[in-house]
């Protein structure tokens, strides 16, 4: 069925509900060049400007979904599960789930993504390992989840072509934080994967893309909606983000902060505490996914289980396997920049809040992160972070450890980092790293 585009945009500009066929014809003709880029950005922004309803949300989901190739992993002995996350500063959980629960014998397929606006990337952390290919085709892709049980790529021009198009037009013409564009991005990518069950990781806070929980509540239910309409199983954390995930940002230091867990000789640095919310939030997301899977129906259980395979060294070993499948040399992975600097603690006092998207900025002007597509990422560039909110600091300690291979960063870095960094006397009141759970069945609050 053909519709002027035209119309169409005048239809959703004055609020109105477009019809599957509709969302269809727009989805298609824009994939294949159709519809021009300036009656797309004209559409996406009446959408930002007028919201869409869930079933059109849906529809233009499973659109964008049959834009291209559907994988199938129903030919394995357990339900394949993956996991996603909208974002955060020293977000690195992906690189313990996928083979802690590999190491559960569960299908981890994992098309992951590369580091956007001041959020780091899984792809750029693992191309930090000297010969990890994330540009595995497809079928390679498959025979190594049958293999070994996980294997994680980038998004490929097979995989959802509609969202790569639209995605690159809604970059550059505002219309990024529509919760609708995002669901259907997020969840037309996820299906084609052919997962059974997915878990997400819906983050909240001044490093975030939600700024607050009730925005980040909105989101989940829109991620969880479509997903338990396509048939999969699915929920999702809500987690908060107003101060960056463990010890480190950047990308080789990520990698080795994971390790440093899987290995369990974090335990012997001089203050283990800091690396104790990457280990409980991975922790906490591997355990969703066995109960995702079906093979679990307690969470205790599925606690006790990763708890297991982690400590046991099982996860270390999966990811090892691994890396080696990837060609990644995990051996080699770089650990010295050739700069650094440490900026220290101008005050007394408790450590009040940080400004989480300055932070991730700072670590842009060092290198770890990208200002354009183009961009080359260093992957020795990082920040060290020696404080936690609520934490007591003397004047002259360090706050962070800046490294990179060029210095050039380092004074609006530091800039960065000391405006965004409040140190009181007033007490802080710290904020559970997990405020609750979002399933078909309703919103769960922690307490």
């Amino acid at each position: 069925m053909s519709f002027l585009p035209a119309q169409l945009i005048r239809k959703k500009r004055f609020k109105g509900a477009h019809s599957k066929e509709e969302l269809e014809f727009l989805v298609n003709g824009y994939t294949s060049g159709a519809i021009p880029d300036y009656q797309m950005s004209a559409w996406l922004m009446a959408v930002c400007l007028s919201g869409m309803t869930d079933q059109e949300t849906s529809w233009l989901t499973v659109a964008m979904m049959n834009s291209g190739r559907k994988l199938d992993f129903s030919n394995l002995k357990s339900k394949a599960i993956d996991k996603h996350s909208t974002g955060g500063v020293g977000d690195k959980t992906s690189l313990i789930i996928a083979p802690l629960v590999a190491a559960a014998e569960i299908p981890v397929p994992m098309m992951a993504g590369r580091g956007l606006g001041h959020t780091g990337g899984t792809l750029d952390k693992l191309e930090s390992i000297p010969g990890f290919d994330v540009r595995l085709d497809l079928e390679k892709f498959k025979v190594l989840i049958g293999q070994l049980g996980t294997a994680i790529i980038g998004q490929t021009k097979e995989i959802c072509p509609a969202d790569l198009k639209l995605y690159s037009l809604r970059d550059v013409t505002g219309t990024v934080d529509s919760i609708p564009l995002i669901c259907a991005s997020i969840m037309s990518k996820k299906l084609a994967e052919g997962v059974g069950g997915l878990i997400l990781d819906v983050k909240y806070g001044s490093g975030a893309f939600m700024k607050t929980l009730p925005e980040a509540v909105a989101l989940a239910k829109g991620l969880v909606n479509i997903g338990h309409h396509a048939g999969i199983s699915i929920a999702a954390l809500l987690t908060q983000m107003d101060q960056p995930l463990g010890r480190y940002i950047g990308n080789s230091c990520e990698v080795r902060e994971c390790l440093e867990i899987m290995d369990g000789s974090y335990l012997k640095t001089p203050k283990p505490s800091l690396y104790e919310d990457t280990k409980e939030l991975s922790l906490a997301l591997a355990s969703q996914m066995l109960i995702l899977s079906g093979k679990y129906s307690e969470i205790s259980a599925a606690r006790e289980m990763v708890n297991s395979l982690l400590s046991g060294g099982q996860a270390l070993s999966k990811f090892y396997e691994l890396c080696r499948a990837q060609g990644g040399k995990i051996d080699q992975l770089p650990t010295q920049a050739k700069h650094e600097i440490v900026i220290e603690a101008q005050q007394d006092g408790i450590l009040r809040s940080y400004n989480v998207e300055e932070i991730g900025l700072a670590g842009i002007e060092l290198g770890a992160g990208r200002r354009r597509a183009e961009d080359q990422i260093d992957h020795l560039a990082g920040i060290e972070i020696f404080f936690k909110i609520g934490e007591p600091v003397e004047k002259d300690a360090p706050l962070f450890r800046l490294f990179a291979n060029s210095d050039r960063g380092f004074k609006e870095a530091t800039s960065r980092l000391l405006a965004a960094t409040k140190i009181s006397d007033a007490p802080v009141q710290v904020e559970p790293l997990i405020a609750g759970v979002v399933t078909p069945e309703g919103v769960f609050y922690a307490h």
